[in-house]
């Protein structure tokens, strides 16, 4: 019987700047071309998040900066600006093609039986920017793979992109024994970020935010005990009501998310029946998932937070505890929502806070159409 391939050295990277969510809002609802309803909206969104603070590759957002010409910023007058598309995916072209490189290299720097040799296929997810050769071609080149190294971006399909990456890594692992699968997300969602009376936009504004992370998926049986998780299985579900609800698409200044209200309600609605058959696969975990009971037998939940009011209806339909909220909770509250690459913060700080070998993760992750990414991971840290 063939191993199941494991996610190691997990690493995580969020940009210098800092943007504290009681300035950023201020500054948003400040804005001459914001009246009091949107005001108050702003108010809302922003107070009502669950973010204390995010990270941003817009310096110009930095409260030490200071720029001639700004772009997106000028904090002299306080107003925000509103540069094109093309002003904006520049930017990530420059900002995201670093990033890629940098969280790969530490993956791999982290591993201590992996070398850039012994990468097979590299996978990577964005859907902030585009640009040809893309960020797969930046890594294969910018840490000297071998030009052999099979190469996939998974573009465009939101905040639950990493979910299908892995499970792709995956089966490449099923496939072939010895492949080694660089899996790497780089989000830059403030690029996008713009003044707006429109409610979707203005929640998007509240909790969108940049960050990048990697790891490496392998079924090697390898002689080094490295923090990670097994990849047991995984589903996809649509909430097809949800479509309109929630969606990405490209303006002429910059990417609109739509985010409305009814996603909380919506994800409440259909969770059961879209994890469902994920876990009707495994006999105790189907009877206990049916019993009500699936949060005393997962003791690990990796949610992808959308949003805080995402995460408080997840915690009631499946009736899990604070401490399980807890990662998730936390990587809002200090990196707010970084689109497909949160749901592997989320899983790094599983195994930074000290998960024991052989417990059970489950991960979920939310995007457009309405689609739910779900799947069932246990710890692997090699511990005795």
């Amino acid at each position: 019987m063939s191993r199941s391939a494991v996610l190691r050295s997990l690493q995580t990277i969020v940009p210098d700047t800092v943007i504290e969510q009681n300035e950023v809002r201020d500054i948003f609802a400040s804005q001459p071309d914001v009246g009091r309803l949107a005001q108050r909206i702003i108010g809302a969104s922003f107070n009502g998040s669950g973010i204390d603070s995010r990270h941003t590759v817009i310096g110009e957002l930095s409260s030490a900066a200071h720029t001639d010409e700004p772009v997106f910023f000028d904090r002299e007058s306080g107003l925000l600006r509103s540069p094109g598309t093309k002003v904006r995916n520049d930017l990530y072209v420059r900002e995201a093609s670093r990033l890629f490189v940098e969280v790969a290299r530490r993956a791999l720097d982290a591993d201590p039986d992996i070398v850039a040799a012994d990468i097979t296929h590299v996978i990577t997810a964005s859907c902030t920017g585009f640009h040809a050769p893309g960020p797969e071609y930046e890594i294969v080149r910018g840490l000297g793979l071998s030009d052999g190294v099979q190469r996939y971006h998974l573009g465009f399909m939101g905040c639950y992109a990493s979910m299908p990456a892995l499970r792709a890594a995956s089966q490449f692992c099923a496939a072939d024994p010895d492949a080694v699968v660089l899996v790497v997300s780089v989000e830059l969602c403030t690029v996008h970020l713009r003044s707006t009376e429109d409610p979707d936009l203005i929640v998007a504004n509240s909790l969108f935010a940049d960050g990048a992370a990697a790891g490496i998926v392998t079924a090697r049986d390898l002689p080094t005990p490295t923090p990670g998780v097994r990849l047991d299985g995984f589903h996809t579900a649509i909430a097809a009501e949800g479509e309109p609800d929630m969606a990405w698409t490209i303006g002429d200044h910059g990417f609109e998310m739509i985010l409305s209200t009814r996603v909380p309600q919506i994800i409440g609605e259909t969770i059961i029946g879209a994890i469902r058959p994920l876990y009707a696969r495994e006999g105790e975990l189907a009877a206990a998932f049916d019993e009500g009971r699936v949060g005393d037998r997962v003791q690990h939940w990796a949610i992808h937070p959308g949003g805080r009011s995402i995460l408080d209806r997840v915690q009631e339909r499946l009736h899990l505890t604070d401490a399980q909220l807890h990662p998730a909770r936390e990587t809002l509250r200090v990196n707010g929502n970084m689109s497909s690459a949160t749901i592997l913060f989320v899983i790094k700080r599983i195994l930074d806070d000290g998960a024991s070998d052989g417990s059970r993760v489950a991960a979920m992750a939310f995007g457009p159409g309405l689609t739910a990414e779900s799947a069932l991971m246990t710890v692997a840290t090699g511990a005795a």
